[in-house]
């Protein structure tokens, strides 16, 4: 782009619930940098959402590390296109498609991807314990459409609980989505690149709680990550044949996480995709990839790489009729 070093804008925090977590995804992002390579400016957006946007085109890359509403879901990508300024990640309808968990599991649905089956709620809505249970069995799962880090997210076996758990979801969002439950492992993948995406090897959690909630994922270190998953070559093949094939059909770039559910059939179902995914200490994506030969330095220089890829393909797009 051009010589010396690159000035990347590290963008973290924000509105959303997942505040705490971007910052520590943020620390270890601004670490791991090449200082060599990079100049690197943090930016921290504060919990009512206020930043100098101005200083956002002062920058080669803006490197967003924000998890949630109002930086994952869209809003953040088409403030920094707007600006006209490279960032890693997926674009506005990638980071859309892939936040919302509704509009996420219909385009699966219709590009012909295994998804568990689910219904959708908007605030207002009647909700009935038992036309949900009769099309959707017993436990099932009810969650936020939009959020991640498995905020607002229950696991529901009876009545009481279901309606303490749809009233804990709509605390974070205005549409739920009710999931049925499927018996299986979970296994992560993670995907780099833009139109010819790779995946890593997969990975896969065990928690030592009911599920993957994010007091499992943040607070209690008794979670375990089994990286690569111990699981037969062809099914690793599927994992990821289905990983890659998710990040095109909801349209994204650069990176994601792709998550799934194996079943003891060997059946595989797509459960959902990240498009931030988290780089703390314990997230998966960065261990995903270093296990398949990438560490982390070298995966923020690929990311930033597709930033300016893209950006440099989309700047010789025509905005003018003549």
């Amino acid at each position: 782009m051009k010589k010396g070093k690159l000035k990347i804008g590290v963008l973290f925090g924000g509105k959303s619930a997942e505040h705490e977590v971007s910052l520590q995804s943020a620390k270890n992002v601004i670490s791991a940098l090449n200082k060599k390579k990079y100049k690197i400016t943090p930016i921290k957006i504060g919990k009512d959402g206020r930043f100098d946007f101005n200083r956002i085109k002062n920058f080669d890359v803006i490197f967003p590390v924000m998890h949630g509403p109002f930086g994952e879901d869209g809003s953040m990508q088409g403030l920094l296109k707007l600006a006209n300024v490279p960032f890693v990640g997926p674009g506005v309808l990638g980071s859309a498609a892939g936040m919302d968990k509704d509009v996420t599991k219909r385009l699966l649905r219709d590009a012909k991807i295994p998804i568990g089956k689910f219904i959708t709620f908007k605030s207002g809505d009647k909700i009935d314990f038992i036309q949900v249970k009769r099309k959707l069995g017993l436990p099932l799962f009810i969650k936020p459409a939009n959020m991640g880090s498995s905020v607002g997210v229950s696991k529901v076996r009876n009545e009481d609980q279901f309606k303490k758990a749809v009233k804990d979801a709509f605390l974070f969002d205005t549409k739920i989505i009710i999931e049925e439950f499927i018996d299986g492992r979970e296994i992560e993948c993670a995907l780099l690149g833009n139109d010819a995406p790779i995946a890593s090897i997969p990975g896969e959690i065990i928690a030592n709680q009911e599920f993957y909630s994010y007091n499992a994922k943040y607070i209690d270190s008794g979670s375990v990550a089994v990286i690569p998953a111990k699981i037969d070559k062809n099914t690793i093949k599927k994992i990821q044949k289905l990983a890659v094939k998710t990040f095109q059909a909801l349209n994204c770039e650069g990176i994601s996480r792709v998550d799934f559910f194996l079943k003891k059939n060997g059946e595989i179902f797509v459960n959902e995709i990240n498009t931030i995914p988290g780089f703390t200490d314990i997230s998966m994506y960065p261990k995903l990839w270093e296990a398949s030969g990438v560490l982390v330095s070298e995966l923020l220089d690929k990311l930033i790489h597709f930033a300016i890829e893209r950006f440099k393909r989309e700047q010789k797009l025509k905005t003018t009729v003549s």
